[in-house]
């Protein structure tokens, strides 16, 4: 695999690309604050004729998610569609409506079942399937937490649905579990999951149809720009569904791909990207105009 190239603007490509299929947390926000250079660049794409679609791994529906995003500043200009995990996940539980589905995941996600008319199994005994979409409690569990209540399951061969791929972000100064890595817990425990976030195709089939009512008609694949700081989610996710990519180097990963200097190291960034057998086509440090 070749090295991504650096990308310090997004202005040098910009020209090249109709859609934007940005990530949120990581790149435009931190769960805490809004990067303003970020949401500057996606704007003035905006401006530009482009079209963004912010598309995110949140496991709730993307209706719940916008007053999140008003709420840390990030302005509507910077964005013109929004699909998440939660909105193409919803469609895999409503294919096993009444369930009864084993919940697991704190109160806040709860819009996610909304109209579903789940039946709620409180544990694995009487479930028909899991339902995850984080720990019930990210500022103190760990995946580790879950394997004993988890393992009736994986011996009853129940499907676990996880509606946040994301293992780990960053809220602030610190990095907390996410669904994905009780998923991945899961299925070490030899459990069955099912996601449709990124990395997988139905969040980018979602995200490619709104993109597609902004143009008007059918999306040029070739002048569709990937961009997120997630190798296993975002980039990877990208590259199988043959997306160009700019990968955020300086998200979840800190200073992973930085040299000695401050700058990015396409070298290091190369790395990280190959130790998930994945490539992108640019990487910046941040998303800045």
């Amino acid at each position: 695999m070749t090295q991504p190239h650096p990308l310090p603007r997004l202005s040098a490509v910009a020209a090249d690309y109709d859609i934007l299929l940005c990530d949120v947390w990581g790149v435009i926000h931190n769960g805490r604050e809004s990067w303003a250079a970020a949401c500057d660049a996606l704007t003035k794409f905006n401006e530009k004729g482009g079209h963004v679609v912010l598309i995110s791994n949140s496991p709730r529906p993307s209706s719940d998610v916008v007053a999140q995003l008003d709420g840390l500043g990030v302005p509507r200009s910077a964005w013109k569609a929004f699909v998440t995990s939660g909105d193409a996940t919803r469609m895999e539980l409503a294919r096993r409506a009444p369930g009864p589905a084993w919940i697991i995941g704190p109160e806040r996600d709860f819009a996610l079942y909304e109209g579903l008319d789940l039946t709620d199994a409180h544990g694995a005994e009487d479930a028909a399937f899991i339902s995850v979409t984080g720990p019930y409690d990210d500022t103190t569990e760990t995946p580790e937490d879950y394997r004993e209540r988890l393992a009736p399951a994986a011996e009853r061969g129940l499907e676990l649905i996880c509606a946040n791929p994301d293992r780990v972000v960053q809220r602030g100064d610190t990095i907390i579990y996410c669904g994905g890595a009780i998923a991945d817990l899961y299925e070490s425990m030899g459990g069955r999951v099912i996601m449709a976030g990124k990395p997988f195709a139905p969040i980018y089939a979602l995200a490619l149809k709104e993109a597609e009512k902004l143009l008007g008609g059918p999306a040029d694949r070739s002048r569709v720009l990937c961009i997120g700081d997630g190798v296993v989610t975002d980039v990877l996710g990208a590259a199988e569904q043959a997306l160009d990519c700019l990968f955020i180097a300086q998200g979840i990963h800190g200073d992973a791909a930085k040299a000695a200097d401050g700058t990015l190291d396409p070298a290091r960034a190369a790395e990280l990207l190959r130790a998930e057998t994945t490539f992108a086509r640019y990487a910046a440090l941040e998303l800045t105009w």
